[in-house]
């Protein structure tokens, strides 16, 4: 395998592992209440997936480390597609509960093994000074580039279902759901051939596995807490996760305003949303030029951070628009967020990457997926009821602030690779 083969397959994994959270993302919110679900109870089933998450994010990112990338991304596929088949004809809370539990589950299992394979792999081929920003700038471009088409096909079904299918037989806002499982499910057959696992020495028990997860996620997280790097992106993921749940939760309700109904609602979150995904993608790509420009890594990452949180703060102030000017005003502000969190979260990534082994890679990626969801689950307990108290400007302005303050975060950052902390001594295994 060359390097160009590597990150082929490392961007098609990439596209095919995010399709389908695109195909749902614009009707999500919307299915859930115009089946009955409150505001309130659409933030709780949220909260229940970001702790499902967090939860299994530690022990799924070292059985990755110890087990292998594919197998991990493999089931993550299959737990999706249930997932969204349950969601698709889930009516009641419990109903969706249950669809957001597994869906949780899939997205610890999928948090990072198909970047740690790819940044593996490139070492192997190029040396362990291999520079990373190229490849991963390129498959943080193609996620980018997949949920933007994704986000588009999925807000357009609900409209043009309707038209080839009767709506007593298909409820609109579930097709995004069905599309988005035939699209895990392709993730499923593709990935045991995209992401061929490196040889082993040897073969191990499945006792020798287990007995090595627990070491490696003790690792993986002494290095997190202890790294005067690894400290700083994982604070920042989290004001991360603050942002980016904030827009997911509070955007599509305002859309749905602004358009007049669920489905035409869920239509134009679908066209503001690919402009912001194009935006990310857009900024993914500028990444390795934004560090150049800034003379580092954590000044490209600055700007970008400065960037997102301004876009927030536009979207604040404009929250009483209606009409033409306020879908504009969404619009515009959605590319400039979406580019800034391109380009400060490749930049993040790169860093992150460059403090940690093989060894522990994927159960880091885990602890800063943690931290995302972390900052995920702070919003859903606040801003959910920040917004019906003091209006959704309100809850966009605090945002704003954490994202701005995340900022400071880069300001005099140790070099990278200068601050790890050194693992304890594996423990031998039987044979």
């Amino acid at each position: 395998m060359t390097a160009r083969s590597a990150l082929r397959r490392y961007a098609l994994v990439c596209f095919l592992t995010w399709l389908p959270l695109g195909l749902m993302m614009p009707s999500a919110v919307l299915l859930m209440t115009e089946r009955g679900l409150g505001l309130t109870e659409v933030g709780l089933v949220m909260t229940i997936f970001s702790v499902v998450t967090v939860t299994l994010e530690l022990p799924t990112g070292g059985l990755a480390d110890v087990l292998g990338r594919r197998v991990m991304v493999a089931v993550s596929a299959a737990f999706l597609t249930v997932a969204l088949l349950l969601t698709s004809v889930a009516a009641t809370f419990w109903a969706f509960l249950a669809a957001y539990v597994l869906k949780g589950v899939a997205r610890a299992l999928s948090s990072g093994p198909a970047t740690a394979w790819y940044v593996d792999t490139l070492h192997r081929l190029e040396g362990p000074d291999a520079d990373l920003k190229p490849g991963l700038s390129r498959g943080a471009a193609m996620e980018s580039v997949s949920l933007c088409a994704g986000v588009l096909a999925g807000g357009a079904l609900p409209v043009v279902v309707p038209v080839v299918v009767p709506p007593e037989v298909m409820f609109p806002l579930a097709a995004p759901a069905l599309a988005g499982a035939v699209a895990a499910a392709t993730l499923l057959v593709v990935v045991p051939a995209a992401l061929p696992e490196p040889p082993h020495h040897h073969r191990r028990s499945l006792r020798d596995v287990l007995r090595e997860v627990p070491f490696t996620v003790v690792t993986g997280v002494r290095l997190a807490a202890g790294g005067r790097v690894l400290r700083r992106m994982m604070l920042a993921c989290a004001a991360s996760g603050v942002m980016l749940t904030s827009i997911e939760l509070l955007t599509p309700g305002r859309l749905a305003e602004l358009a007049g109904t669920a489905e035409e609602g869920s239509s134009a979150y679908a066209v503001v949303a690919a402009l912001g995904f194009a935006g990310s993608a857009a900024g993914s790509a500028l990444a390795p030029l934004a560090a150049r420009l800034a003379g580092s890594s954590a000044g490209g990452a600055i700007a970008g951070i400065v960037m997102s949180a301004l876009a927030v703060a536009t979207l604040a102030a404009t929250a009483g628009l209606g009409g033409a000017a306020g879908l504009l005003t969404a619009a515009t502000a959605y590319v400039t967020l979406f580019a800034g969190a391109g380009v400060a979260g490749l930049l993040c990534l790169e860093m992150t990457h460059r403090e940690v082994s093989a060894a522990e890679r994927t159960t880091v990626t885990s602890v800063s997926s943690i931290s995302l969801q972390s900052g995920g689950v702070l919003a859903n307990l606040t801003l959910a009821g920040l917004a019906a108290q003091a209006g959704v400007g309100t809850a966009w302005t605090a945002t704003a602030a954490v994202v701005l303050a995340s900022a400071l975060l880069f300001v005099r950052m140790p070099a990278t690779g200068s601050s790890r902390v050194p693992a304890p001594a594996a423990p031998a295994c039987s044979d």
